[in-house]
């Protein structure tokens, strides 16, 4: 079965973000590689929950830039699931790219306009 396994929080901000989240929620933050990214911790391994990322939004609010979380669901193959995704009325927003040493991750938008990601876990990806 593909199951959501990580959530992405985009932000025109991602000190002010990070400083909100903690404060609201205790969420703790750790950079991660050389991009503006961060690992969301939400809560200890013995919690039910997902942990997640904070990313910079690419792009000002202007009805084309991200500005919700975005859920990753884990999948075998990218690549097959765009193409269900399309061929059910979906569409690929952010085409398949890679994040070196975890895999390869894709947006796509849903029948209402929803965005979701995928993700194919592949230690070589580069």
């Amino acid at each position: 079965m593909n199951r959501v396994t990580h959530f992405e929080i985009h932000a025109e901000d991602p000190p002010r973000a990070i400083a909100f989240y903690q404060r609201v929620f205790g969420w703790k933050f750790k950079r991660w590689g050389s991009e503006e990214y961060w690992i969301v911790t939400t809560g200890t391994d013995s919690e039910p929950g997902i942990n997640g990322g904070l990313t910079k939004r690419r792009g000002l609010i202007d009805g084309t830039a991200v500005i919700a979380y975005v859920c990753s669901i884990q999948v075998t193959s990218v690549d097959v699931i765009v193409a269900a995704a399309k061929g059910h009325g979906g569409l690929n927003v952010v085409p398949k790219m890679a994040i070196p040493g975890v895999g390869w991750l894709a947006y796509c938008k849903d029948t209402e306009g929803n965005i979701f990601g995928v993700m194919e876990e592949d230690g070589g990806a580069k």
